[in-house]
């Protein structure tokens, strides 16, 4: 796994050097202000300080996954899980791709979010299976959170779209008329659409431009107030729908 690692080093570099002869623009203060908020996370309040210390007493295993031992897993409460697995993920992921500055990212709703824990982790299957299990728990837990903090964080917005949380629509759309320039939470909202196969969304333009087969990991709508607007609009319906 080391040797992924010196070969993403390697790939990062040529790339870099590609971007630079290339003369990429370089993305704004506000741009890069941004990038740091929207990898952002929300820190659950369940058990916090010991599931924290939990994290940092594991020991990485020979393909450099991170797991915390069964005996130890099981004795967590549900709650105390939810703060584990929103926190940490156990599987080991070297992404070896080099994002290059993205100009106006603040002006961009993307189809897609950043990903998750720093793309260096990603949730193994006990994860999974624990909020599959304790699905109903968990919006319940990711409501009282994001509410409760004023925040929905990257960690938050993955587990929304991993578990398709439909129910907190209301939610996340109260959110962004607190927090305006938080367009992944808009990003949730048409993941969500998509993944329901929600009529009016998949036959958009917005829907072509961001999952049709044109499109990419970096593929976005502009943040105007018209598609902001009309994200929102069809989220509202399609939260209708599912609550019929």
């Amino acid at each position: 796994m080391r040797k992924l690692f010196s070969i993403c080093i390697v790939l990062s570099a040529v790339t870099a050097g590609f971007a630079q002869d290339q003369a990429a623009p370089a993305a704004s203060q506000a741009s890069e202000k941004y990038r740091e908020y929207r990898n952002q996370i929300t820190e659950p309040k369940y058990g916090l300080a010991k599931v924290k210390k939990l994290i940092k007493a594991i020991k990485p295993d020979g393909e450099d996954n991170v797991i915390m031992a069964n005996k130890t897993y099981n004795t967590l409460s549900v709650e105390e899980k939810f703060t584990y697995n929103a926190l940490h993920g156990e599987v080991f992921s070297q992404n070896c791709d080099v994002m290059p500055p993205m100009v106006d990212e603040e002006k961009k709703i993307f189809g897609h979010l950043p990903g998750n824990f720093g793309d260096e982790e990603q949730w193994s299957e006990r994860q999974l299976a624990f909020f599959k299990k304790y699905r109903s728990k968990v919006v319940s837990l990711l409501r009282e959170t994001m509410t409760g903090q004023k925040h929905v964080g990257l960690n938050l917005k993955h587990i929304v779209i991993e578990i398709q949380a439909y129910e907190l629509i209301p939610d996340m759309i109260k959110l962004y008329g607190q927090k305006h320039y938080d367009q992944d939470i808009l990003t949730v909202l048409m993941d969500l659409m998509h993944q329901g196969k929600y009529t009016p969304f998949m036959k958009s333009q917005s829907c072509e431009k961001l999952f049709g087969d044109a499109s990419n990991y970096r593929s976005f709508i502009v943040a105007n107030p018209e598609n902001q607007a009309l994200v929102i609009e069809r989220a509202t319906a399609y939260y209708k729908t599912k609550k019929k």
